[in-house]
């Protein structure tokens, strides 16, 4: 599995990497010939040692397996890009496949078969509006400021929402963890959202723990966010499990705070996090990000987004590594169910720039990405990363035909922020304007 991985600097940082191409080719000619259901024999990581592997094998489909069961890897590479299979066939088989079988299949494939088949997958979330719709692209606004200052923050939500962002969430990340910050924060962007009536969700990203509390002094938390692992030991060094993950997705359900849906929860994810913890088990980064999905996928998210190029140059090195990983993540995240959104992104350090999140934010789009994450101007000056701008999800909407989601679209034509056609609108005296005002 892991000689058979594209290049890639983590994996090199491992020391599992094929040292050659003829060695990366020869163990992708060995693992097309594999069984499919060699992945449920032979565990990559132990699940005795592990409580994703449990996870993983527990909650397989058997039954829905027994139709792909007599595959090879390399034939369901074929099955999955035959023209007899669409959306319906891959929601049914998803709960059949492991993370383990995807990975191994995106390991043969080209980027245009990443592209292709996970073009192929729809999946849709719910909570104030509808997220993974064909033809529809959605956008998190990310209001994030280094010293988490409210008018600097209600300055970036005026911004994104004027160029038509924040259908996907309006998530900040905040730069401390004190609790009386994280609720104000909390509550200014709830009188936001209910002020404007905006159909749109809130999150403010900080460790589960914390949201679990927030909600138990009844805070109004939206959406429970963690950045989640696929390994045990991994999520262990983002201090967390199952179990966790489990109580804030109850706590969240509690609230009922949705209105066309329940799905509550938003995980972040990115190739590397289980090697830069020493949670990998020796197993390759893609495949542990892709076991980071059946995580996901167990608590039924609105919204994952893989960080892909956040983790820095010692895991992706380059523009080219940056842009397949994207492509994986996406391909994976989708063939397993999960509604796969990303952080086209990268650190100053790495070997990349603007011009390759240009041409990956568009391939992932051509394959049907649900949501982006878009920053003031594509320079996140709290998290130091370089990310996607508002302009830039304007560009893909224009170039793709690709719609807002439709409860949000709907807002932003009655407030006079889009016309008729959805086409965005300008003026310096709207009244979202006053927002900041009033923050000030």
């Amino acid at each position: 599995m892991a000689k058979a991985s594209p290049e890639r600097s983590g994996d090199h940082l491992a020391g599992i990497a094929a040292q050659s191409m003829e060695e990366r080719i020869a163990a992708q000619m060995t693992l097309a010939d594999l069984p499919l259901k060699i992945f449920l024999e032979e565990m990559l990581i132990p699940y005795e040692e592990d409580e994703v592997t449990r996870l993983i094998i527990d909650t397989h489909d058997k039954e829905v397996f027994s139709s792909i069961s007599h595959f090879t890897v390399g034939d369901f590479r074929n099955w999955l890009l035959s023209e007899d299979v669409d959306n319906n066939t891959l929601s049914y088989i998803a709960p059949a496949i492991t993370p383990e079988m995807a990975a191994a299949v995106s390991k043969i494939m080209r980027n245009q078969d990443l592209i292709l088949v996970a073009k192929k997958c729809r999946v849709i979330t719910r909570f104030r509006n509808t997220i993974g719709l064909p033809g529809h692209f959605s956008v998190r606004l990310q209001p994030n400021h280094p010293t988490d200052d409210l008018k600097g923050i209600a300055a970036s939500i005026i911004d994104g929402l004027m160029y038509g962002s924040g259908d996907a969430v309006i998530g900040i990340n905040p730069a401390s963890d004190s609790l009386p910050l994280l609720k104000k924060l909390n509550y200014m962007l709830d009188e936001v959202i209910h002020h404007y009536e905006i159909p749109a969700q809130s999150c403010v990203l900080t460790h589960v723990s914390n949201t679990i509390e927030m909600i138990n002094n009844n805070v109004p938390v939206d959406l429970v966010f963690q950045s989640i692992a696929g390994t045990e030991a991994a999520n262990t060094g983002f201090g967390i499990n199952l179990s966790m993950l489990e109580e804030a997705h109850e706590a969240a359900l509690s609230l009922r705070r949705g209105t066309v849906g329940n799905n509550v929860m938003y995980f972040e994810t990115g190739q590397g996090s289980c090697l830069s913890s020493n949670g990998h088990h020796g197993v390759d980064q893609q495949t542990c990000e892709a076991r980071a999905y059946a995580v996901a996928r167990r608590f039924s998210p609105l919204l994952v987004n893989t960080v892909v190029g956040f983790i820095g140059p010692e895991y992706l090195y380059d523009g080219k590594q940056i842009t397949r990983a994207g492509l994986e993540d996406h391909f994976c995240g989708k063939l397993l169910g999960v509604p796969l959104g990303c952080d086209v992104c990268y650190t100053n350090h790495a070997e990349a720039d603007q011009d390759d999140m240009d041409n990956l934010l568009t391939l992932l789009a051509a394959a049907g990405l649900t949501f982006m994450i878009a920053v003031p101007g594509a320079d996140d000056i709290m998290l130091n990363y370089q990310s996607n701008s508002f302009h830039d999800a304007l560009y893909i909407r224009e170039l793709l035909g690709l719609k807002h989601a439709p409860e949000f679209s709907k807002w932003l034509k009655n407030m006079k922020l889009t016309d008729v056609k959805g086409n965005l609108l300008k003026s310096d005296t709207h009244p979202l304007i006053g927002l900041m005002n009033q923050q000030t």
